[in-house]
């Protein structure tokens, strides 16, 4: 099966530095794999190659078994990808944010379909016709997820997903990765939080210094990885 996305010996130099070293992972369709790292490990820097707006210094980042490189276009319309800080427009309500940035995609979506997706991520039916300046963080978050879902791509990126969300929020966010996943899609989250992403992934790569310097899966039977065990790694990792 060819994997949906594959970094193989990325390398990505910024300012004379290695940012990305020698990294390589496969996901395949269905699967959650989530890059575990402290500031600066290179985890957004990967997200951003994949989406093409870092270029590779040496190795290659595939989606669905093409370079990146060779249709750029190609890959992001494969890909729906939620920032840690989402640019939402202030001036408008949740209903428009989504729909103006669906209509940027080339997606016609049904008052019924954005009430769906908002539902999904629990934003409250009374915040919906609110202008986004009113919202916490959280609530920004929320609207970010559900335009992420609309956009109804096999590939999710995620960068710092749970960010702003409490820890009700932060499960029921789990618990819907997880539902896409089993429904096929691949999801590629990148975090610094050691217990939501052995929480939700299937398999967890340890990222240091640019490196991939650790990889954990969860064990057969749908069990979950251990967290103990990666927090060990990481904790040992980040004081060496």
């Amino acid at each position: 099966m060819t994997p949906t996305l594959e970094a193989r010996s990325l390398v990505v130099m910024r300012d004379g530095a290695a940012v990305l070293n020698d990294v390589s992972f496969a996901i395949a369709p269905g699967e959650v794999f989530a890059l575990l790292g402290g500031n600066g490990a290179g985890k957004s820097t990967t997200l951003l190659t994949f989406l093409g707006f870092l270029q590779p210094t040496a190795g290659d980042v595939l989606v669905a078994g093409r370079s990146v490189g060779d249709d750029v276009e190609a890959a992001r319309a494969k890909i729906a990808y939620l920032p840690e800080a989402a640019s939402l427009y202030g001036h408008l309500n949740a209903y428009e944010n989504l729909g103006y940035f669906l209509d940027l995609a080339g997606r016609k979506v049904s008052r019924a379909a954005l009430d769906a997706a908002l539902d999904q991520v629990a934003l409250p039916t009374e915040a919906r016709q609110r202008r986004m300046q009113s919202y916490s963080k959280g609530m920004r978050q929320k609207t970010a997820i559900a335009l992420a879902l609309l956009r109804d791509t096999p590939i999710l990126l995620l960068d710092e997903p749970t960010s702003g969300l409490d820890p009700v929020a932060i499960d029921e966010f789990h618990a819907m990765v997880q539902a896409l996943a089993a429904a096929g899609r691949t999801v590629l989250m990148v975090t610094h939080d050691v217990y939501g992403a052995c929480q939700v992934a299937d398999r967890v790569g340890l990222l240091r210094g640019g490196r991939l310097v650790g990889s954990f899966a969860a064990s057969d039977a749908g069990g979950r990885i251990d967290t103990e065990t990666v927090h060990a790694a990481f904790a040992a990792r980040e004081a060496a």
